[in-house]
């Protein structure tokens, strides 16, 4: 396997149903491996996730977890998922589901630099930037 960078995102006790989500939106294959299937059988926390990892047929690698017990969760705007290309059904699409049921910062449309371009926050309080460029060629 080669190197690869990918954001991995932190839930308050929410990730299953987050991970779930982002495999509606983008498709793909989801895999969830809970804390009880890591050795915290019997614990409160065992039903949560402790990894999940969701690749898309376009390449897309995203992965999630609930926060580890003991551990605070801080949620801040130090961080956005950008998804971008000039593939403009599919991004449409993606922002269609990623901005219902969350906030739009930024309408997608076209900005001064001449792409396609909105800011949102989705249902689960993550920041994603969604940027269209045009064809090359």
């Amino acid at each position: 396997m080669s190197s690869r960078l990918n954001p991995y995102i932190n839930f308050s006790g929410n990730a299953r149903q987050a991970m779930e989500y982002y495999k509606d939106v983008f498709g793909g294959q989801l895999a969830l491996n809970t804390y009880g299937q890591s050795g915290a059988e019997g614990t409160p926390f065992a039903d949560q996730i402790m990894h999940g990892m969701l690749e898309t047929d376009s390449g897309f690698t995203l992965m999630g977890a609930d926060a580890p017990p003991g551990t605070e969760l801080r949620s801040g705007n130090n961080m956005s998922v950008s998804l971008s290309g000039d593939d403009s059904d599919d991004l449409r699409r993606y922002w269609e589901r990623l901005s219902d049921g969350g906030e739009v910062q930024v309408a997608l449309e076209r900005q001064m630099w001449g792409d396609v371009f909105g800011m949102c926050t989705d249902r689960f309080g993550i920041s994603w930037l969604v940027n269209i460029s045009e064809p090359q060629g």
